[in-house]
């Protein structure tokens, strides 16, 4: 008789378990629903991307074009969604940009007076004359005029610099790159300073110790 009912008593165990066995994997199973909702209720209110407001005729550099006038500041319709933009006119290369303010994480405000202190000071500095082959270092140059980074810019037009304006010392490839980052650079120094084109040049090109500043001093 007590061997039958500790066999009862252990059948009862059992039973019991698997009641409570089953419910808690009914519960796991309605949680995970839940769950998930929940980090994608997170993602969709993190979307709207942080933005700067820049206010018309505002200077504001994009990388791949240099330094840019803000013209317009207008909205559009595409679909049901109603867009904000700014036209940007780039006037060294005759070009007007359309850029979504919600897309304008490649705009950058122009330099501070401070930027372009070190700037000129990077441009007194000796060259870094590299070994490599020319066509690779080419390639690194026309990044960094691209990269929209001043500093960078200028640390081109200093490696690339002759001290002269005689066309033979420079391949045309070196000629060009050092042209248009030259530019790039004085238009950052214009709208910075807000001074004339020709007393930038002068800026720069005794900071280079380019040999025509002591001829347009005279």
């Amino acid at each position: 008789m007590p061997r039958k009912k500790k066999a009862k008593k252990a059948k009862k165990k059992r039973k019991v378990n698997k009641l409570n066995t089953v419910p808690k994997s009914t519960d796991k199973k309605n949680s995970l629903p839940g769950a998930d909702e929940k980090p994608e209720i997170k993602k969709i209110k993190k979307q709207p991307t942080e933005k700067r407001i820049y206010n018309l005729k505002d200077f504001v550099v994009y990388p791949k074009h240099g330094v840019g006038k803000i013209t317009a500041i207008e909205k559009a319709k595409v679909g049901d969604i109603d867009i904000q933009f700014y036209k940007i006119l780039v006037e060294k290369e005759k070009l007007t940009l359309t850029v979504p303010i919600n897309q304008q994480s490649k705009l950058r405000p122009i330099a501070s007076i401070n930027q372009i202190n070190k700037c000129v000071s990077i441009l007194k500095t000796k060259p870094k004359i590299k070994r490599t082959m020319w066509s690779r270092r080419a390639q690194e140059y026309d990044q960094k005029i691209n990269s929209g980074k001043i500093y960078e810019l200028a640390e081109v037009v200093k490696d690339l610099n002759k001290n002269t304006d005689i066309i033979a010392d420079q391949s045309y490839s070196e000629r060009q790159l050092f042209e248009k980052a030259y530019e790039r650079l004085k238009s950052e120094f214009e709208a910075v300073l807000k001074t004339s084109p020709d007393e930038v040049q002068k800026k720069m090109d005794k900071a280079l110790g380019r040999v025509n500043i002591s001829e347009s001093e005279a």
